[in-house]
């Protein structure tokens, strides 16, 4: 007996096998030695190397040993002609080899004109087969024809069909021809089907797709047999993983739908294309999004001011809008709410306090800067045209907080600007009106979003920079600048014990005490903040841990003295802007994003080369800063007439620094004056007021600024406009301690105080 793995024999026909197997080879000599008889057996499982008689079919194939050629690898090729069925009965090892014994099966006969009509059918169906496949030899469909006997014409066709082992098993144990014919017949059906279906399938994907979608083609052909075997290929698991992603998402909807349409999409476009890509990249966002979490708020005012007081020094009136604020939420109950603005100096602490807000809500916190977005599609998103397309910032935000109401800060909103790309002010309407963001779209998702639950916080140092229909939307909340005092108990309360922190150190390592912190303000930082203090302490905490680095042993001690040593030379000058009395020289108070600063202003004569007076400005001044100067000029001329024309050269220091505003107006009109009449100007007097032609002292923005600048200088007396009066409730009380306030109404009232 001869067992095989993969392959079932037929009688009346010639097999060839490779015989490899010692135990094959055996019985093989022993059958050349005697009768040249074989009994072939498949095996039903082909992995089984050393098969028992459980592991073999019961009915095989007598056949006859017709040529034997031994092969280099010690392997025969055996040529084999089928005789007869056979049954075994039972089998014995011996010998080396495998014996068996049973009995031939004999076929009824089988004649009349239904077999006659079914062996027709099957020769043309046989011949239909062999038309639309390659894998039946043309050799196969003459045989055929020749054949009169239905079991015979059964076993030729069952032999070159590509059907499975099994199926073939089947046929071979069928004793009764004409079933065994009718099998024939419908697995011939079956094999027509899938033919045709496979050439047609490649017409039309050839038609479709041409030669360059080969793999197209290729991968269509599986999907269709795996469709017809019923399995499931990856792009099948793929669908279906998106569609319980869709499932899960909770979308709205109009979006499901939108979700839905694009998975049909994706299962009819082929899997490496660019346009896969594309749908693929837009369902993962569209599944990300958290189109319904919303995380519970703690709304509890006592816990936020806790919270407040806990990360923030000063700021008590910043802090008790913010508390208001949240306890009209904590008792309306309502996600809406007005759009919070803090505009303020660098430094002031606008962006850490939208973090503790979100703590006190126990919100998630998203943060984004908008300095120097210029691009439309940064807030809106980008029209799905190309591969590299996406959201915009906002909806890249809440994808990333993973929930639809979290604390949404836009930090530095009024440092966009726009060009022929869009103006991302405009699209930012949508998003931070409360009346229309429910319904907030992004170009790529193209479906709206609900961002009414969102709390959004912006950012800005200058207010006048945010456009107005923006500004009309948001409700703006001031951060002063902080005094020195503040300064000083933030740095021992926060900044000093962070940074021993942050530089590997202990507090018993290093002592920084308030003369020392005192001095730092004053001559190694000007800033309405406290990030340069901060950059100062760490150069101290830097300098001491390179002491213990190198083997100090000592506690570190910063003094006065010292601190030179280890910060250099004073950045700064503490004191009034002008040593003395100068003639032609005012001290102004201006305003700029980094908050109140002190300039001096130099106004000089000089006689006239032509008969019209010359006035020549230099300094980098802006356009209204520049009317300022000639309003100034015209209102002094007119009080103080002067023989003959003489040239004015205005000069306002640090000309690499943009300057602009009017409220340098008095300042200037009391440089000329001076120069005009030569009085000089009280070097300990500051001031601040628009000037009209009739000489009338107008008010001016960001007083408290101003005076925490003339704080910070170390002057002794600011002049401001009488209606500025009511911005000194603003001013902290330790600044007004230490100034003399003069209210002026007209320039007259200027040049008293500050002529000498």
């Amino acid at each position: 007996m001869l067992p095989v793995r993969d392959a079932v024999h037929f009688p009346s026909l010639i097999n060839t096998l490779l015989v490899g197997r010692e135990l094959s080879l055996r019985a093989l000599h022993a059958a050349l030695d005697g009768s040249r008889q074989v009994l072939v057996l498949t095996q039903t499982d082909v992995s089984v190397e050393e098969p028992t008689p459980t592991d073999l079919y019961q009915v095989g194939v007598l056949s006859e040993v017709v040529q034997v050629l031994p092969m280099p690898d010690g392997t025969m090729r055996v040529v084999l002609r089928g005789i007869s069925r056979f049954r075994v009965e039972s089998i014995a090892f011996g010998q080396g080899f495998i014996r068996s014994k049973g009995s031939a099966l004999i076929e009824k006969e089988a004649f009349g004109p239904s077999v006659d009509a079914m062996m027709r059918e099957a020769m043309r169906l046989f011949e239909e087969v062999t038309q639309l496949g390659k894998q039946i030899p043309f050799e196969a469909l003459q045989m055929a024809a020749h054949i009169e006997q239905p079991g015979a014409l059964a076993d030729v066709i069952a032999h070159h069909l590509p059907i499975r082992p099994q199926q073939k098993q089947d046929i071979l144990e069928t004793a009764d021809p004409t079933h065994r014919l009718s099998t024939v017949l419908g697995l011939l059906s079956r094999e027509r089907d899938v033919l045709n279906l496979q050439a047609d399938i490649r017409g039309r994907v050839e038609e479709e797709l041409g030669q360059t979608q080969r793999e197209y083609y290729l991968r269509e052909q599986l999907k269709i047999i795996q469709q017809e075997l019923n399995e499931r290929d990856e792009r099948g698991d793929e669908v279906a993983e998106y569609d319980e992603k869709i499932e899960l998402a909770l979308m709205p909807a109009e979006v499901h739908e939108k979700a839905e349409h694009e998975l049909r999409r994706l299962e009819r476009a082929p899997s490496a294309s660019p346009e896969s890509m594309v749908i693929r990249t837009y369902l993962d966002w569209l599944t990300s999004l958290p189109w319904s979490v919303l995380s519970d708020d703690a709304l509890d005012v006592r816990r936020a001011k806790d919270i407040l007081d806990r990360d923030h020094f000063g700021l008590e009136k910043v802090k008790d809008r913010i508390l208001d604020f949240l306890a009209v939420r904590q008792m309306s109950g309502s996600l809406r709410g007005p759009i919070l603005c803090f505009v303020g100096p660098p430094g002031v602490g606008k962006t850490s306090i939208g973090k503790s807000i979100a703590e006190a809500l126990g919100r998630q916190f998203a943060r984004i800067s908008l300095g120097g977005v210029r691009d439309e599609a940064e807030i809106r998103g980008h029209r799905r045209t190309y591969i590299g397309s996406m959201p915009g910032r906002i909806i890249q935000g809440i994808k990333n907080c993973g929930t639809r109401n979290p604390v949404f800060m836009l930090d530095e909103i009024d440092k966009m600007t726009f060009d022929f790309r869009g103006d991302p002010t405009s699209a930012l309407l949508e998003a931070l009106d409360p009346e229309q963001n429910d319904k907030f779209t992004d170009h790529y998702i193209e479906a709206p979003f609900d961002l009414s639950a969102v709390m959004f916080i912006c950012t800005a140092n200058l207010l006048e920079n945010i456009p107005w229909p923006l500004r009309d939307r948001m409700e703006v909340i001031q951060f002063p600048s902080y005094t020195e005092e503040e300064k000083i108990a933030i740095a021992q309360q926060y900044l000093v014990s962070k940074k021993i922190a942050e530089h590997g150190l202990k507090k018993s390592q290093v002592a920084i005490p308030k003369a020392v912190l005192r001095e730092i303000v004053r001559e190694y930082t000007r800033e309405a903040g406290v990030r340069s203090l901060e950059r100062e302490i760490a150069t101290l905490c830097r300098k001491t841990a390179r002491k213990f680095a190198e083997g100090a042993r000592k506690k570190v001690s910063v003094t006065a003295k010292n601190l030179i040593d280890f910060l250099g030379t004073p950045k700064y000058g503490w004191g009034v802007k002008e040593q003395r009395d100068e003639v032609g020289a005012a001290t102004g108070l201006v305003y700029t994003e980094f908050g109140g600063d002190v300039v001096s202003i130099e106004v000089n004569l000089m006689p006239s080369q032509s008969q019209e007076s010359q006035l020549t400005l230099t300094g980098q001044l802006g356009d209204v800063m520049k009317e300022s100067a000639h309003a100034a000029l015209t209102c002094i001329r007119s009080r103080f007439p002067k023989n003959g024309p003489s040239d004015v050269h205005i000069h306002v220091p640090a000309g690499a620094v943009p300057k602009d505003g009017p409220s340098a107006g008095i300042t200037m009109a009391t440089a000329f004056a001076s120069a005009l009449t030569g009085k000089p100007v009280r070097a300990d007097v500051a001031m601040t007021g628009e000037i009209t032609l009739r000489g009338k002292v107008l008010p001016v923005g960001g007083l408290r600024e101003k005076i925490l600048a003339a704080h910070r200088a170390g002057i002794k007396n600011v002049i401001i406009p009488v209606d500025n009066k009511r911005d000194l409730a603003d001013v902290p009380k330790q600044a007004l301690d230490s100034l003399n306030i003069h209210l002026a109404r007209k320039i007259d009232d200027v040049l008293k105080i500050a002529l000498a």
